[in-house]
């Protein structure tokens, strides 16, 4: 396998885990504030999703694909050997064949609802029990 080739697939992993990341956080903060999960409570945890998020609305307001998108893009190229099988099936549940404005609404859709979470399941001012 060629170096470009195993960058690419690297970059299609991470690039599933910010995804994977995100989504679930948009589930896990709500149920965790309600089931008093101290998880979501973590500020690093929580400012971290809100940056990703924040970065990902960004470039779609700015027209732009997914930096990680662009990366991959640029190492599979058109000419190369086709890609493995797993990466065929990831590709179809990460990149969908729906106008880039329609994600951008899908996205900020999702900002906003972090935004609320941080009002809603708040992660500062927290005490911690003494031991």
């Amino acid at each position: 396998m060629h170096a470009e080739a195993m960058l690419a697939e690297v970059i299609l992993a991470i690039h599933l885990i910010v995804i994977a990341f995100n989504v679930l956080g948009l589930v896990i903060v709500p149920l965790g504030g309600l089931l008093g999960w101290r998880i979501v409570r973590v500020a690093w945890l929580r400012l971290l999703h809100l940056a990703l998020l924040a970065i990902v609305v960004g470039q779609a307001l700015a027209g732009r694909a997914c930096i990680l998108t662009i990366w991959q893009d640029d190492l599979t190229g058109q000419g190369s050997a086709p890609p493995p099988m797993i990466m065929k099936f990831i590709d179809g549940l990460i990149y969908w064949n729906l106008p880039l404005w329609v994600f951008t609404i899908i996205y900020a859709a999702a900002f906003v609802y972090v935004v609320a979470l941080v009002a809603l399941v708040p992660f500062w001012g927290q005490r911690r029990a003494p031991l």
